[in-house]
This record gives C-alpha cells, sequence and structure tokens, in this order.
C-alpha cells in the first residue's frame, strides 16, 4: 500500500484545534477485539501497512498519526510530550466510543503505551486487555540513542534539524534496519515523503524531547509494565543498535512477570516493516493463546 492510499482509507478527528488523523479498518464493526496501534519515531502510522491486511483480517484495527506526526497537525510552538500524545488516544478511544482495546506499539509508541498501561492500572476508564511492545527504549539506562538523536536533543537541535537532507535521512534510518532487511529506495521515498508533511522534517528537534520524558518518568513507566496485569507480549529485532538485544536482557533483569518474548535475530529496529509476515503471525498466535486468560476476558466484558 502506498502512502496515497494510506492517506485516502483515513479520517480526521479534530481535538483541541488539531487535526489528527488515523485510519479505523471497520468503523461499523461491534467486534468486541479492538487493536489500537501505535507508531513510532519519526515516522507515522504509515509503519503498520505490511501488517494491516493480516491484523484486519481477524481484528477491527485503529492506527492514528500522533500530533507532529504523518498526516497529523504538527504546531510548530506545541510543548510535545508523551503524556499528551497518551492524551490524543484517550480521546480518539472516547470519540469513537471505545473503551477496551489491545495495545500493539513500537518505538516512541512503547512509551505512549506504557503511560497509558501506567492510567489504567491506576484506575484509568480506558482497558487494555492485552499489550504487545516491538522495539523500543523501555528502560532509558539500555536506550543506546544514535548520535544524530543526541544532536536533536542538545542545545544546538534546532540548527542540526535545519540542515537535515533526505541523504542523511536515508542513511540514519538505513543504519538501525537489518542487514539483510535493509529499506528500499522506494521505502525511503515514502517515509520522507511522509514526514515533509506539513514541514514535519522541520520539527524532529522538538519531538524528540521524549527522550527527556523517558528519563524523568523511568520509575512510573517501568511500573507500569511491572504492575500491569494482562498478557504482555515483547517483539524485537536483536540487531537493532537502539534497543536490540540489549533492551531484551535488562527487560528479563528488570520485570519480574510472566511475558512472552519472541526474539528475531537477524531483524533491526523495524519489524513490523522487515518481518511483517514473523510479526503478524506471532502477534495473532499470542492473542490466540491468551483468549482465555482471566483478565484478557473480565477486560472485555465489562
Amino acid at each position: 500500500m502506498q502512502p496515497q492510499q494510506w492517506l485516502s482509507n483515513g479520517k480526521i478527528f479534530d481535538y483541541q484545534n488539531h487535526q489528527l488523523f488515523y485510519v479505523d479498518s471497520n468503523p461499523s464493526c461491534r467486534h468486541k477485539h479492538v487493536l489500537l496501534l501505535i507508531h513510532g519515531f519519526p515516522t507515522s502510522s504509515y509503519d503498520w501497512q505490511k501488517v494491516w491486511a493480516q491484523l484486519t483480517e481477524h481484528y477491527r484495527c485503529i492506527a492514528m498519526d500522533m500530533l507532529g506526526f504523518g498526516y497529523s497537525d504538527k504546531p510548530k510552538q506545541h510543548n510535545y510530550s508523551i503524556h499528551g500524545q497518551a492524551d490524543l488516544h484517550e480521546a480518539l478511544l472516547q470519540h469513537l466510543n471505545i473503551n477496551k482495546v489491545h495495545l500493539l506499539a513500537h518505538d516512541y509508541g512503547d512509551t505512549v503505551a506504557q503511560e497509558l498501561l501506567a492510567r489504567a492500572n491506576s484506575g484509568g476508564t480506558t482497558r487494555y486487555a492485552s499489550a504487545c511492545l516491538l522495539n523500543g527504549g523501555l528502560f532509558p539506562e539500555t536506550h543506546q540513542a544514535r548520535f544524530v538523536q543526541k544532536l536533536l536533543l542538545s542545545p544546538a537541535g534546532f540548527l542540526v534539524n535545519k540542515l537535515m537532507s533526505y541523504r542523511q535521512f536515508c542513511r540514519s534510518f538505513s543504519a538501525i534496519f537489518g542487514p539483510e532487511t535493509q529499506p528500499t529506495k522506494r521505502d525511503l521515498r515514502d517515509l520522507w515523503q511522509i514526514l515533509q508533511y506539513k514541514n514535519g522534517n522541520r520539527l524532529l528537534y522538538k519531538l524528540i524531547s521524549y527522550m527527556r520524558d523517558r528519563r524523568q518518568h523511568r520509575q512510573r513507566w517501568v511500573d507500569a509494565l511491572k504492575q500491569y496485569p494482562g498478557p504482555l507480549l515483547l517483539i524485537n529485532g536483536s540487531l537493532d543498535p537502539v534497543s536490540g538485544k540489549h533492551m531484551v536482557d535488562r527487560f528479563r533483569q528488570l520485570i519480574d512477570r510472566p511475558t512472552d518474548i519472541v526474539e528475531l535475530g537477524t531483524i533491526g529496529h523495524y519489524p513490523q516493516w522487515e518481518a511483517p509476515e514473523n510479526v503478524g503471525n506471532e502477534y495473532l498466535k499470542f492473542l490466540k493463546i491468551h483468549q482465555n486468560n482471566p483478565f484478557l476476558l473480565s477486560t472485555l466484558s465489562e
């Protein structure tokens, strides 16, 4: 599916004077199983397009471009935060009259998912029947930020961002993929095209603030994983230099709770792009295995 088709399949949700783009696979469906897919940085909901057909065959899927990303508005003066992005997802679900979903997240989206789980664990109104997290910085101490990310976060971030080119984007993006699953030239053009929408490629120095959020709220977001009572799955591309095998090792050290873990040995930072069939199969298998989980059943029956 090409970006233009993805765009044409979407809808707009107006929230606090901002227009947010989202795709809903079957808005008329009353199926009790709804998947909420949350994308990463610096990309968009289009990240899910390679697993979309496989997942939507079985479930209603909803994926939003967060504020500052993809086809959503990209206000220059906005103070972007993980908490704010979590607010947007809760508002969208409320708009759609949905209060229980399965979470499927990646990268930056993992952190948003952690905040959503923290709220649910504390008695929030939205319930999460299960959670699946792809490569992401679950623990700031193991997040190996790329040099360009560190520059964007620095006081010189605005200038660094201004000087970034398509060529640099291609080099940086390709470096986090596995050597055998590199993005094609068409992939890179498509992703860059979406990034440029409404000059989003000039906002990276503001969006990168999530790295500070992770440090500031580390305990809250680690506790969210420890305390979440539902089924949890990690799917991790081991060769990811940012949050690969070293992140999984840290997870096993810190998170003392039952967790399904799938390690993809030849895959990098974008499993859903590099190995979409594997990711889809593993995720659907996870949902099937846990379909009679007491927490999952009680969540969906409420």
